[in-house]
């Protein structure tokens, strides 16, 4: 039996033990001082599977929370589970070409969270938006698991140093219902002390809060008012008990001209001159690294120039690619094609050309979008016919866009190059005709 020391330095010793078995190998922390000068991903954390304790079936793997199996998938891209132990995957009805079953993992699970923050330590990435989604708040099972992955990803940025901050999606979010949000945010303070955590993002001094949606012009789909906006804008700048807040605000790629994906109302703009981050969103906004550039050049700088006018910072947004057919079969596999990251390297380069001294990546693990940046394999389950089809990362490392984010860091401070010319990672030369 272990005994604790005992004598006159018994104390001193227990403190180094203890300091020296909570610690580990030394870790280097990102700065939460300022979302200035880094890239950060968001993570939907919104997969779980039958057995992971969140009751909530196969949820976003597959429709209606079904075991994942030819003609029931909404995803695009398949994870790469090479790193997880068995604890951590979830069988599904599909095989890959060798005849293995093909399986999933479960955000609910708080070593696969931490693994993911492990990925992001080793590339350089700073840190995660991590979405909280609005809509899903008043059930039971849904918000046991929004708070499960929240404490997750809060052990996730502990351990491995990196930073992390809230962001709410207000899509679907009906309108009149601005107390669901401003509850559940005291709800939030008073129960984990969120902004406090030394690991929660700061930006001029204050904590940084997130919310997505505002302005967007979507017809038949229900969206909260301007008038919601306002109400809930008013509360979280005026709250006491947040300590005064950063407001980061996610908006239509035609915020500034009220036109394309915005509401045509010039009220937005006074919503959008109440916060400190605005963040156009882009993805499908444009195709190719050519339309990229010109957005950059006609948008994203005049975006800036305005912003800057008003002391407001600008978060412009990056993704590697889109593909939705899964989810949604009558549009095309691969609609946006990644180019072995070409198109998403455009857009950094073309981000920090323009101005930009922050990035945001969408997204980390939306695979349901065919946007994620983690580990996917290209050795995805086949099937027959339609039901099985699925995007891969064209034969390159899984790690490949995962690197290419941490170098996005080195672009936007100023420490590599904003050029396109010369991509920062070796390609496999072109097959022959």
């Amino acid at each position: 039996m272990k005994r604790f020391p005992s004598g006159p330095f018994a104390g001193a010793m227990l403190l180094i033990l203890l300091f020296a078995g909570c610690t580990g190998p030394s870790v280097t922390r990102v700065s939460p001082a300022t979302l200035t000068g880094k890239v950060m991903v968001g993570y939907q954390g919104w997969f779980n599977a039958e057995g992971d304790g969140a009751k909530r079936g196969y949820n976003h793997w597959a429709r209606g929370a079904a075991k994942p199996a030819p003609g029931n998938v909404r995803i695009d891209l398949w994870p790469d589970l090479a790193e997880f132990p068995a604890a951590e995957r979830f069988p599904t009805d599909l095989v890959h070409a060798d005849g293995t079953r093909a399986e999933v993992f479960s955000s609910y699970l708080r070593p696969t969270v931490v693994r993911h923050f492990a990925w992001m330590r080793k590339h350089d990435i700073d840190g995660v938006f991590l979405q909280r989604f609005i809509g899903s708040l008043s059930r039971g099972t849904s918000l046991a698991a929004n708070n499960a992955v929240l404490e997750n990803v809060r052990a996730g940025a502990r351990q491995h140093g990196r930073v992390y901050a809230l962001m709410y999606d207000l899509s679907g979010f009906a309108s009149g219902q601005a107390d669901v949000l401003i509850e559940d945010w005291k709800k939030l303070l008073r129960d984990t002390r969120l902004t406090s955590d030394p690991a929660y993002l700061r930006h001029h001094g204050k904590p940084i809060l997130a919310l997505w949606g505002c302005g967007f012009q979507d017809e038949g789909k229900s969206r909260p008012t301007l008038d919601d906006w306002r109400k809930i804008l008013t509360f979280l700048k005026e709250d006491k008990t947040s300590g005064g807040l950063a407001i980061m605000l996610g908006v239509p790629s035609g915020w500034r001209t009220l036109d394309r994906d915005s509401i045509a109302d010039p009220a937005l703009l006074e919503l959008v001159a109440l916060a400190d981050v605005v963040s156009p969103w882009t993805p499908g906004r444009y195709r190719t690294p050519e339309a990229a550039a010109i957005h950059a050049s006609t948008v994203w700088q005049p975006d800036l120039a305005w912003c800057r006018e008003r002391g407001i910072d600008l978060l412009p947004v990056a993704f590697p690619g889109f593909s939705w057919h899964n989810l949604k079969p009558s549009t095309p596999l691969d609609a946006i094609p990644r180019l072995q990251g070409r198109f998403f390297w455009s857009q950094v380069t073309a981000a920090k050309r323009a101005g930009a001294e922050m990035l945001y990546v969408a997204m980390f693990d939306e695979v349901d979008e065919g946007t994620a940046i983690f580990k996917v394999t290209n050795r995805p389950p086949v099937g027959p016919g339609e039901n099985v089809k699925f995007v891969t990362y064209e034969g390159l490392p899984s790690d490949h866009y995962l690197r290419l984010t941490g170098l996005a860091g080195q672009v936007i401070r100023g420490q590599r190059p904003a050029t396109d010319e010369q991509f920062p990672l070796p390609l496999p030369l072109p097959t022959p005709p």
